[in-house]
């Protein structure tokens, strides 16, 4: 199930509103954990699984480890434990073929493929467990005794399939205490349905045009470059969409979850880039990764792998294939280049920057969306020139005119613009009772513009579901 559907935003989320709000304090994490199962268990019930072991060892080492954190030998096994089944389960299901494919390549042996089916959402909950188990043993969150309120957090239905990544740590004193008001229901809503349209308006549109560029047979320079401007906008509102739609949603339910972007289009740099995209995964990474590892408190040289590890992990973190390695090494190299030599002119210069940015931003997505590295790696000798393309085709042109208005409001909508001119209306009080009047309509009418494409429409794909 996704929330970009009619099944959800007309059944699923009602009725768990409903029987929430009914339900007492005492059993509102209850209602949110079984509703939650159901919401995992709609489309592959045997993904379950997965989910409720990792729940269930989480639950018992992390109460292990609090009982024995005096003893380091025996925390230290309780974690270490806890984190070999998360990450073993992960592996196991994301990347057993992956490695077997690449043994036989080096080998030259037949090791059959498990062909085991990615479990949703496996690498977003995967993490969280992780986080709480290693929070307890650093003694920064206490062990939860209750195994419902720990459930509800692995598999609370709003951020359970692409995140953000909340740690236990954001959420621990909302499980037990959380407030609900009329005011924070409406922001929620508001969020969700802002959430909605970047995905349903915008991201669902470029996803055709993508979908049409690679069943193309008349490529050229200009319909590549198009693709590649349609997959970062695309991109970008499909899964900070998705972002919007869970922190609304959690709102709904009195939760404050962690915001996962901040205009990363903005950025001047690949490291501005990075602080602002999927900043809980980025966050993540360093807690438990990076400083760990001795951060930047290191020589040059440990400084540098760390960095390159990190990356290595973000990249293999998204896909079990050599595009995605390649990718968060990509990043690694501009990263490092700009931290020795010229972020600082980069942070300095006003414009040059962000097209420098843009400009390795597109390339870096055009590998991400390979079919494999060697098709990614092709589609950017395309863009350049290379293979021979014409440079303008027919269908370069169509398209260009069919999704020209849909590209220009990406941009637009992927800038503070329209979020600072609402600012700027409220600040005085004609303006406020203006948008007072106007929020409301505009919300319900984009609501009934989204339900009329989910209704019509057939492209409804969350990428980040595969990750």
């Amino acid at each position: 199930m996704v929330f970009s559907s009619i099944p959800f935003l007309y059944y699923f989320l009602p009725a768990v509103i409903f029987f929430y709000f009914i339900s007492p304090k005492r059993l509102k994490n209850t209602v949110l954990l079984v509703f939650s199962l159901l919401f995992y268990a709609w489309g592959e019930p045997k993904f379950l699984v997965f989910m409720v072991i990792s729940i269930i060892q989480g639950y018992i080492f992390g109460l292990l480890t609090e009982k024995f954190r005096s003893k380091k030998p025996l925390k230290t096994l309780f974690t270490a434990l806890s984190c070999v089944i998360s990450v073993g389960l992960l592996v196991y299901c994301k990347y057993a073929d992956f490695f077997i494919k690449n043994f036989n390549a080096l080998t030259g042996l037949s090791i059959p493929l498990l062909k085991i089916v990615l479990p949703i959402g496996i690498s977003f909950y995967t993490f969280q467990i992780l986080s709480y188990n290693i929070d307890v043993a650093r003694g920064t969150v206490s062990a939860q005794k209750n195994p419902i309120n720990l459930g509800a957090y692995v598999a609370m239905f709003p951020q359970l399939i692409a995140g953000p990544i909340v740690r236990y740590s954001d959420i621990a004193e909302q499980l037990e205490n959380r407030t609900h008001s009329i005011e924070k229901v409406s922001l929620g809503a508001r969020r969700f349905i802002i959430g909605l349209a970047k995905k349903v308006l915008i991201a669902n549109r470029l996803g055709e045009l993508i979908s049409v560029f690679k069943a193309s047979g008349d490529r050229s320079v200009i319909f590549v470059w198009l693709y590649a401007i349609a997959y970062s906008i695309h991109i970008y509102f499909d899964f900070s969409g998705y972002s919007d739609m869970a922190i609304g949603l959690g709102k709904i339910f009195g939760f404050d979850f962690p915001e996962n972007f901040n205009y990363p289009f903005i950025s001047k740099s690949a490291t501005e880039f990075w602080r602002r995209w999927h900043m809980t995964l980025g966050s993540w990474f360093r807690d438990y990764v990076y400083i760990p590892m001795g951060g930047n408190r290191v020589s040059k040289p440990r400084w540098l792998f760390n960095i390159l590890t990190v990356w290595l992990l973000t990249g293999f973190w998204h896909g079990a294939d050599w595009n995605f390695i390649v990718w968060g090494l990509m990043f690694a190299v501009l990263l490092m280049a700009e931290k020795l030599w010229y972020l600082k002119y980069l942070e300095k210069a006003k414009i040059w920057p962000h097209l420098y940015k843009l400009l390795f931003v597109a390339i870096s997505f055009v590998i991400f969306d390979g079919a494999s590295l060697g098709a990614g790696l092709k589609t950017i000798g395309e863009m350049f020139g290379i293979g021979g393309l014409p440079l303008i085709s027919a269908e370069a042109v169509y398209n260009l005119k069919n999704y020209a208005v849909v590209i220009i409001l990406g941009l637009i909508g992927s800038t503070p613009l329209v979020k600072s001119a609402v600012l700027k209306i409220a600040e005085n009080k004609v303006g406020e009772r203006i948008l007072n009047i106007a929020e409301p309509i505009a919300l319900v009418l984009l609501l009934a513009i989204c339900t009329g494409y989910l209704v019509d429409g057939s492209f409804n794909p969350f990428l980040y579901f595969r990750f």
